[in-house]
Formats: structure tokens, C-alpha cells, sequence
């Protein structure tokens, strides 16, 4: 059986809850890698992004709990 968008998004949880910080291109890389592009797609200004599922997802996951940060491209646990 397959990965779902919901153990990318726990993954997603979990590696900021324990490093403080997790980096755009560090986390697509590693969804392409260990998930699948499956989970990807190239939004409006031609960047790979995480798919809206799997943010839709950690959203509910983190709680509020993790803020992005528009200008550094990575979301840190508050």
C-alpha cells in the first residue's frame, strides 16, 4: 500500500516540532525522495510546493503551532 498525504504531512509535523525549523526546498526535496512526487506540483510562479492536501493536513496537525515564514521560504514551531 501506498503513502498518504497524511504520514507526509505527520513527517512534516514531526521534523519541525524537532528541529525548530523546516526549509521549503529542504522539505520538497525530501517529500520527492521519500514519498513521491506524488505529493508535489509546480505552483503559479513555476516553484515546486508541497501538495495542498498534504498542507491541508499538516494545517490541522500543527495547530497553529508552526508559523511560515514568507520571506526565508520555511516554517518554524512557535
Amino acid at each position: 500500500m501506498g503513502v498518504s498525504a497524511n504520514e507526509v504531512a505527520e513527517w512534516m509535523v514531526d521534523k519541525i516540532r524537532n528541529d525548530g525549523i523546516l526549509y521549503q526546498t529542504d522539505a520538497v526535496a525530501y517529500i520527492r525522495e521519500h514519498f513521491g512526487e506524488t505529493f508535489l506540483y509546480v505552483n503559479e510562479n513555476g516553484n515546486e510546493s508541497i501538495g495542498k492536501e498534504v498542507k491541508k493536513i499538516f494545517r490541522k496537525l500543527h495547530g497553529g503551532r508552526a508559523a511560515w515564514e514568507r520571506d526565508g521560504f520555511f516554517w518554524g514551531w512557535s
